[in-house]
């Protein structure tokens, strides 16, 4: 009994959250009111906040179930072996971003919750440490390119990470927004500014 008590909480937690995302995918962030999530779901207001306290959880939730599959992409690619080089790497993780961005796709989303995050703290906390949790994973990936001699010995890996975590913001932006671009244009464009990726001679 136990167990089907919780599914059946999950599913309700779901059917809300499906909701939201129609929602937000129609009127924006800004524009839905969690009365326009309480009549998208069919549940009374009482059923919405047993599983979310605010719009700020709501938007928090989806946000992050968004980008857990990306998330899960480049942690696989980071850790592979052998190690992808960078425009393997991008257009794994661009694929995956267009998988997710269909008409009601998640990734839809995430450039709205960037943009409250600027003006809202509630939605700044959790979207500093979504970003945060990306740019570890840039991070690693940085000293394992410099432990397999694609960069010097000396490389400042972390500068590296920062600049490689740009790359992904900008393809979202270009393909959300221009709708011209696709990941094997990333992929090349990347490939072109870096074609060589023998090991770097380490000084003696």
């Amino acid at each position: 009994m136990p167990r089907v008590s919780e599914e059946h909480l999950e599913r309700r937690r779901q059917q809300v959250l499906d909701a939201a995302q129609r929602c937000f995918a129609r009127k924006g962030l800004h524009g839905t009111t969690m009365q326009d999530v309480f009549a998208e779901s069919g549940l009374s207001a009482g059923a919405v906040y047993r599983y979310f306290r605010s719009k700020d959880d709501i938007i928090a939730a989806l946000t992050t179930e968004a980008t857990v599959d990306l998330r899960d992409a480049l942690s696989e690619a980071v850790y592979s072996e052998p190690l992808p080089a960078p425009g393997e790497l991008v257009r794994t993780i661009c694929e995956t971003v267009v998988k997710l961005s269909g008409a009601d796709g998640p990734m839809r989303l995430v450039p709205q919750a960037w943009a409250l995050a600027l003006t809202d703290p509630n939605v700044a906390d959790y979207v500093r440490t979504n970003i945060g949790g990306f740019r570890r994973l840039w991070h690693e990936y940085a000293q394992r390119m410099r432990e397999s001699g694609w960069l010097p010995a000396d490389a400042d890996t972390d500068a590296v990470a920062k600049a490689l975590m740009g790359v992904l913001p900008g393809f979202i932006l270009q393909h959300l927004i221009l709708g011209d671009t696709d990941p094997d244009d990333l992929a090349r464009g990347i490939e072109l500014l870096f074609p060589d990726y023998r090991p770097v001679p380490q000084p003696l």
